[in-house]
């Protein structure tokens, strides 16, 4: 596998990274074995957090006896120093180690003032200093607050969606972690799993030597096809980028990416699938999404209570509300269309 430098970390790394999100949705057993077979295959940077459930207890229990080996990175979304400490401790817990290669802030707002020792940032340096965590990281969906952060020398990696259809000021980030030696990790790397052809996904990002994509893996089948391209990867020539250039138009533009940061909705709406459902169903099997299990949630739709939650904690500022009945329209069009 392909090995690069994490920034001033030092880290060698290899470049494709495994995204434990989806491990999540599987039993104990079947992720020690994916984690397994990834580590034996070369993967050896693996990103989770403490509020994807169970997997940090399911990256614990499969790779403990090879701690040593691999570079772990974890974050927290806490509001205060007190519980970031907190769920640095339940971290190294679950993850069955005393260390943590990477800690970082969990998408907040706005940057914590390093400065003040009772900071969230001041949480990460005590931190360090007791050495419970190497690193310091932080995550981000604003690019703004991103950039703001690889500018400010306070933190040794940013990690930040990332994919072919970044904009323009989004992959200036690329450019700027590389001036001021910050590590760059890229989360959804396939946009949530609107981009389909992972094979451009994959040479896209490929062609930045200083990016470490994170791939969420939930079946082998999956993890196969990210280690093929790390034996033969695909290339970024013509026919590619017109494959980019074609998801660029069908996608690009204001869309829900998935982050699920709008969640919980009040009256139970499974957001970050529900305002995306016109692009899912155009480019995915549709079938899935006509059975009386989804066409109920998007019916959900209609109980909302335009509480404005949702809008405000979009960090890509979407109208949620508009886009959710906007989806609606769309989906029972297609039902009828479909099923009649």
């Amino acid at each position: 596998m392909r090995r690069i430098r994490l920034g001033r970390t030092d880290l060698a790394v290899g470049q494709s990274g495994f995204g434990a999100i989806p491990i999540q949705r599987i039993g104990f057993d079947e992720a020690r074995h994916l984690l397994r077979k990834a580590f034996d295959e070369g993967v050896d940077f693996f990103d989770t957090a403490r509020a994807y459930t169970d997997s940090e207890e399911k990256i614990g229990y499969a790779l403990a006896d090879v701690r040593k080996d691999i570079v772990i990175a974890t974050k927290s979304m806490g509001k205060d120093k007190n519980t970031v400490m907190r769920d640095l401790e339940t971290s190294l817990k679950n993850l069955k180690t005393d260390y943590i290669d990477v800690y970082q802030l969990h998408n907040p707002e706005r940057m914590p003032d390093p400065d003040d020792p009772d900071s969230l940032y001041g949480a990460l340096l005590e931190a360090r200093a007791k050495g419970m965590i190497r690193f310091i990281g932080i995550t981000n969906h604003r690019v703004g607050v991103a950039l703001e952060a690889v500018a400010s020398g306070a933190y040794d990696t940013v990690q930040f969606p990332l994919s072919s259809l970044s904009s323009v000021e989004d992959l200036k980030l690329i450019a700027k972690c590389r001036e001021n030696d910050v590590g760059l990790i890229a989360m959804k790397a396939l946009s949530g799993g609107l981009i389909t052809n992972t094979a451009s996904a994959f040479a896209f990002l490929r062609q930045y030597d200083n990016v470490v994509p994170i791939w969420g893996i939930q079946r082998e089948t999956e993890l196969d096809q990210f280690l093929g391209f790390e034996k033969d990867p695909p290339v970024l020539d013509e026919e590619m980028w017109q494959v980019i250039e074609k998801d660029r138009r069908e996608l690009g533009g204001s869309f829900c990416r998935a982050c699920g940061y709008c969640l919980p909705c009040p009256v139970g709406i499974y957001i970050p699938m529900a305002a995306r459902m016109s692009l899912l169903l155009r480019r995915m099997p549709y079938g899935q999404f006509l059975d009386d299990n989804w066409r109920k949630q998007m019916l959900l739709i209609k109980e909302c209570q335009d509480c404005g939650q949702c809008k405000e904690r979009c960090p890509y500022q979407l109208d949620t509300p508009n886009l959710l009945r906007e989806m609606l329209r769309d989906y029972e069009e297609f039902y009828e269309t479909h099923t009649s």
